[in-house]
């Protein structure tokens, strides 16, 4: 049976349809209201609209889930690996072996960068931030390659293209930042593996590979692939929405993520432990001031926008957490401070009453420092593992004949009918 919601304004009624989601969810749809009524809804930062219908990412923040294709997250990052995950989103399913080795093949195929490209990064300036140039490296990247055509092989083959190469880009630009010598990708090592002898490998000092910071980095990036609706996967729907090349559409994802308030969280963790390191400040302090509805001091970490209950990603990060520390034994006293600060917080009666648990962001920017990713690149290290979820919303988007280009209305609060005044009489 048909559901409806009624709307009454000014005595007359306007019945609207009710949408339901695959878990349950409802929604009701207003896209004639204005047409039959002349009024909008109000809703800033669009917390309570739906812009799309999405089979990719269910979450549900008062139970703490997060699944991608229906799969729980807590299943993909004990057993699936980031390429398959990455599959996952853009496919819909999991690959194959067949499949997999395929898309394996083709990432180490479309790792190296156009040589050109390498003139690009040398010069920006030397402190430009890395997010500033992935954006632009990865806009640039349509000048190399052409127009997507609506042929699904085309379109699975700059899928992977873009996931190979932010990688490569990633690195490089961490290199030459630093005036060292770029490391290229090697055929014989893994999606990670390659990142990080990317990153760290040097002639001097080889680096070693370790398979359990190897695995940590698979979970890192697994449990940021998506994450439904956001401030960036929105950002990438909107621009996409004009049908502007991918390059494009990700860039812009990159933009929106490069926020405090989204991609930036991590690295906020990790100035707030140093700010109380730097200030002296101690941990009942720091607590009290948290507490504070007057003061301005913000406990960054800790709380979620959506998740109601212990973030589920959180978890498993605390769990990468644990194994990254003991592996590399990291002497850091920003460390220790933060191992106190969670320990704290998940004993006090405060903090679990509002519930205040440690987010994935807390854990994610311990491990992210212990593997020795530098604080300017934690935001980057976001961008490489929400690519994935990027190019699914965006295939998904492009796919749907029901999407128009978004077109947001406003509540205009300036000034009415106002004359032109000529210069001579002002």
């Amino acid at each position: 049976m048909a559901e409806f919601a009624r709307l009454v304004i000014d005595d007359k009624e306007y019945t609207l349809p009710v949408i339901e989601g695959s878990e349950g969810e409802k929604a009701i749809d207003i896209r004639s209201l204005r047409h039959e009524s002349g009024y909008i809804t109000f809703d800033p930062g669009f917390g309570n609209t739906g812009t799309c219908r999405s089979a990719i990412t269910y979450m549900d923040g008062e139970k703490g889930i997060l699944r991608y294709r229906g799969i729980p997250i807590e299943e993909l990052a004990e057993h699936s690996t980031f390429v398959e995950t990455a599959f996952l989103l853009i496919t819909g399913k999991l690959p194959s072996r067949d499949e997999l080795i395929r898309t394996s093949v083709l990432l180490n195929d479309y790792s190296l960068l156009h040589e050109d490209m390498r003139s690009f990064y040398q010069n920006f300036p030397r402190r430009a931030h890395p997010m500033g140039i992935l954006s632009a490296m990865i806009n640039a990247l349509r000048s190399f390659y052409p127009e997507l055509v609506d042929i699904d092989e085309e379109l699975n083959k700059t899928f992977l293209r873009l996931i190979s190469k932010i990688r490569t880009m990633a690195a490089m630009a961490y290199k030459i930042s630093r005036g060292h010598r770029v490391i290229y990708p090697r055929p014989d090592y893994s999606y990670c593996a390659n990142f990080l002898n990317m990153m760290f490998d040097n002639p001097v000092i080889p680096y070693h590979m370790d398979e359990d910071l190897e695995r940590a980095l698979n979970a890192f990036w697994i449990l940021h692939a998506d994450h439904e609706q956001n401030c960036s996967t929105t950002a990438v729907r909107v621009v996409g929405s004009g049908k502007v090349n991918i390059y494009a559409a990700i860039s812009a994802g990159i933009s929106a993520l490069w926020g405090p308030l989204h991609g930036g969280a991590n690295q906020a963790v990790v100035l707030m432990l140093e700010k109380i390191i730097h200030d002296g400040m101690d941990l009942d302090t720091v607590i009290a001031r948290a507490k504070d509805k007057n003061d301005d001091f913000r406990l960054m970490g800790f709380g979620h926008r959506v998740y109601k209950t212990y973030d589920p990603r959180a978890k498993i990060m605390k769990k990468m957490c644990d194994i990254v520390l003991s592996k590399t034994r990291h002497e850091d006293p920003l460390l220790d401070v933060a191992r106190e600060l969670e320990e704290r917080a998940l004993t006090d009666e405060y903090f679990k009453e509002k519930n205040l648990y440690p987010n994935v962001d807390f854990y994610s920017g311990i491990v992210l420092r212990a593997m020795g990713i530098p604080t300017n690149m934690f935001t980057v290290m976001f961008a490489i593992g929400r690519l994935p979820g990027w190019i699914a919303q965006w295939k998904e988007d492009y796919a749907d004949p029901e999407m128009k280009i978004s077109r947001p209305r406003q509540i205009y609060t300036g000034a009415t009918l106002n004359h032109y005044i000529p210069l001579s009489e002002r």
